[in-house]
């Protein structure tokens, strides 16, 4: 069974990655089977933690329902970064001058595992290191920025001012230059970890759905084909956990981002890692990170010109549907500073998910067995939070703590995040008001092919696609998972909850957790 298939894809859009990645073929789990950890999720984090075990002599079986890192791993730009998307003078502010500099140190660690394990491994993935910069937008104060660098010196970071960034036909103005960054090809090196995982002994099993992992006494974990994995530890590495049904969810939220790939001459742009501060007029309320630019260089097609590629226009999943207008801003805001740039090649969209105090969550599972673990809240660097994991969550389960372990507690909580907890919370609970709403459409004649939309049916909620081949397709438009009404995603021809971030596909087979269920299907479907 091959990727084309959209269901083994988080979206109908193929990323940069996906177009310049061999096809891989599923390899179902087909028995019962046993072994010391089981993770759930092939994503970095789930394959970065399996790769640290297996080489410590542990049995893992690593379980996805897709191939490896088709889900967010796939919609990642891949910057390998301890300049975080979240400013380091507010991770001052809610772990304090420690807590920071543990931030910068797991991070800049991260980055270094990384390399060694390509060195290692031999993986050939594009891994290169490359300075990063961070600079305002044209007239803003640089008050923000002088506040991040003297916070980032207090962290232990070996930043420098700079007179601008290296962008030859746009004048930043100062910049914040942050030394030794890194990029990659993400699904080459999940390859290269595959390899090596499956070399020193690990299972890795594609195309099988988990729909129940427990801990406790008889930890196991059961499929949706009926086997069951006996195993000691659980992880649930998938982006969103798909078996933490309430807590963790109230403390992230589900941001859907941007990226555009566009052709630029060899040799023209620097290259390094960009990131600017911008924030939109009328986003001053946005929970999260404002949605600024991120951008960073990489190879096309084979014998190709190199793809400039700009990523940011974040907004909380589901809640908004100008995506063609969010894309020709990031075409417009890149073509500014980049003039040479040309055609537009890729675009896609990814799904970040964002805790109240801008740190994953990674260690054991709030309200829930010791033995289970999880991995969320990659906050926009999931590339270095995936990789720290795989450093965390094994010393954890072999020695039952780690010098990282506090500040990436999942059951943590400060209150100094309490006005975002409750304003993210306030949010989630205003989506229900879609119960008592009429229907986006009247009738199914106003649907058209290949597009999505809810109908209300009497006191019912129903999401209907009209597939262009066999015509419209019904079923509930009820999430599984917590009960919130689904919103057609026209962009990646999805539907996304707005709630918690769970997405399936036009046929309502689920694509992204938390959800592990389907869309129930309409009664004129079977």
């Amino acid at each position: 069974m091959r990727v084309e298939d959209q269901a083994k894809r988080a979206g109908k859009n193929v990323s940069l990655w996906e177009a310049t990645s061999t096809t891989e073929v599923l390899n179902p789990l087909r028995e019962n089977t046993t072994c010391d950890i089981c993770i759930v999720g092939a994503g970095i984090a789930g394959l970065s933690i399996a790769y640290t075990l297996s080489k410590r002599g542990r049995s893992v079986v690593v379980l996805d329902d897709g191939v490896i890192g088709r889900g967010m791993t796939a919609r990642t730009t891949a910057h390998i970064v301890n300049a975080l998307d979240d400013r380091y003078y507010d991770l001052e502010k809610y772990f304090g001058e420690d807590g920071a500099q543990l931030a910068a140190q797991s991070h800049s660690a991260a980055i270094d595992r990384v390399e060694q394990i390509v060195t290692e491994e031999q993986i050939d993935c594009e891994f290169e290191r490359l300075d990063g910069y961070l600079f305002e937008p044209p007239n803003e104060s640089l008050k923000n920025l002088e506040r991040e660098f003297e916070a980032c010196r207090r962290s232990g970071l070996e930043v420098e001012w700079v007179k601008r960034a290296p962008i030859e036909e746009f004048d930043t103005h100062r910049a914040i230059r942050f030394p030794r960054q890194a990029q990659f090809h993400p699904l080459k090196y999940l390859r290269g970890l595959e390899k090596a995982i499956t070399e020193k002994g690990g299972r890795i099993f594609t195309g099988t759905k988990v729909e129940e992992a427990t801990g406790g006494d008889k930890p196991e974990v059961r499929t949706a084909d009926g086997y069951v994995i006996t195993t000691r530890s659980v992880v649930v590495a998938t982006n969103s956990p798909i078996n933490d049904r309430y807590v963790i969810h109230t403390k992230q939220a589900p941001y859907t981002t941007y990226v555009v790939g566009l052709v630029v001459p060899q040799g023209y742009v620097t290259r390094a890692l960009f990131w600017d501060t911008a924030q939109r007029a009328g986003m001053e309320e946005h929970i999260g990170p404002v949605p600024y630019h991120y951008v960073r260089l990489a190879k096309g097609e084979p014998g190709a010109e190199e793809v400039l590629v700009v990523g940011g226009e974040d907004h909380k999943t589901g809640q908004a549907d100008d995506f063609e207008a969010r894309f020709g801003r990031l075409e417009e805001w890149a073509k500014t500073r980049w003039p040479k740039a040309s055609e537009t090649v890729y675009r896609w969209s990814g799904q970040v998910m964002e805790p109240v105090d801008s740190l994953g969550y990674i260690g054991r599972n709030p309200a829930d067995s010791d033995n289970v673990y999880v991995v969320t809240g990659d906050s926009g660097n999931g590339m270095t939070h995936g990789t720290i994991a795989g450093m965390l969550i094994p010393d954890l389960i072999e020695r039952g703590d780690h010098a990282w372990a506090k500040i990436y507690d999942p059951s943590r909580a400060t209150m100094r995040t309490a006005a975002d907890f409750a304003k993210e919370n306030i949010n989630v609970a205003a989506q229900f008001r879609d119960y008592f709403t009429g229907g986006e459409v009247k009738s199914l004649r106003d649907i058209k092919p290949g597009g999505g939309a809810v109908l209300r049916r009497g006191l019912k909620k129903i999401a209907i696609y009209n597939d262009p081949t066999t015509g419209p397709y019904e079923m509930s438009a009820v999430c599984p998972h917590l009960k919130c009404i689904v919103h057609w995603n026209d962009n990646e021809k999805t539907w996304d909850c707005p709630c918690h971030g769970s997405r399936f596909d036009g046929h309502g087979h689920v694509l992204n957790g938390p959800s592990v269920a389907d869309l129930d299907r309409g009664e004129s479907n079977g």
